[in-house]
């Protein structure tokens, strides 16, 4: 169109201006989708919603208030009022996606983007929302993330995962294990051992406990879990107790593993003592 025809379509109202160069057709009110488009389009053709806007687009982290948030390959410099333009040295083929027919940076670089401008909490929230709507579960993520070295944001999100997706070998877990039985006074359980027709970690028979330890905090598909439903009913139905710790549990979080273990065999040995 040119610039007669916008100007008196303008003064007709049957466009409302929006930014630069994009308008609303017949005084539409646009709502949080046109608003994003409308950013994109103001930004170029290689422009992508990013940053919290992409995240709330993904629907991985709550509507915020402030601008919109857009992202620019190379040294362009297209601006637009009231948007946040982040430049960028370079966007890769597999950063881009869509939305609603919405340009947005992909899941993986949401996340990244993301990672050092929210807090941890909140950041693993938004990755195990992610994951829930199947856009990326956090092990694809960490295997992403090794093609993004170096960028920001990066670093952050892999400290998180590693500590969340860690899986210890057999070797070394049972060695880790092992060394916070013996702060609780416990004494050492059988490792591998086979009851109730299946295979556990570790256990005391004198007791009636099991540990089964999980080599990913976040992600296990359907049948994973029902096998471990059964594994787990199995054992209660014949009076054991079942205690689950990640593989992360016991490599950061020790001191919280030998009060759980040290309050339930306390009460074990209590109850096998009255009986």
């Amino acid at each position: 169109m040119t610039r007669t025809a916008i100007d008196h379509r303008t003064r007709r109202g049957v466009l409302q201006p929006i930014h630069r160069g994009v308008f609303a057709v017949d005084g539409a009110d646009l709502d949080r989708h046109g608003r994003w488009m409308a950013a994109v389009l103001a930004c170029g053709s290689c422009a992508l919603l990013s940053h919290k806007s992409a995240a709330e687009l993904w629907e991985i982290r709550t509507p915020q208030p402030g601008p919109v948030e857009v992202s620019l390959a190379g040294g362009g410099k297209r601006r637009a009022r009231g948007l946040v333009v982040h430049r960028r040295i370079v966007l890769k083929p597999a950063d881009h996606r869509a939305r609603h027919g919405i340009p947005v940076t992909s899941p993986a670089r949401t996340l990244a983007d993301l990672a050092n401008r929210i807090s941890s909490d909140e950041l693993e929230a938004a990755i195990n929302t992610a994951d829930k709507l199947d856009l990326i579960d956090p092990e694809r993520l960490r295997h992403v993330l090794d093609d993004m070295r170096g960028e920001e944001g990066v670093s952050t999100l892999v400290r998180l995962l590693d500590r969340q997706v860690l899986r210890l070998t057999d070797s070394e877990l049972e060695r880790r294990f092992l060394r916070l039985v013996r702060k609780t006074g416990l004494p050492q359980p059988k490792t591998q051992a086979k009851i109730n027709g299946f295979r556990v970690d570790f256990l005391w028979p004198q007791l009636g406990l099991i540990v089964e330890t999980d080599g990913l905090r976040y992600h296990r598909t359907p049948a994973q879990q029902a096998r471990d439903r059964q594994r787990d009913q199995a054992h209660v139905a014949a009076g054991l107790v079942v205690l689950r710790f990640t593989h992360s549990q016991v490599r950061f979080g020790a001191s919280e593993v030998v009060k759980v273990l040290t309050s339930v065999g306390r009460r074990l040995s209590q109850r096998r003592a009255a009986a």
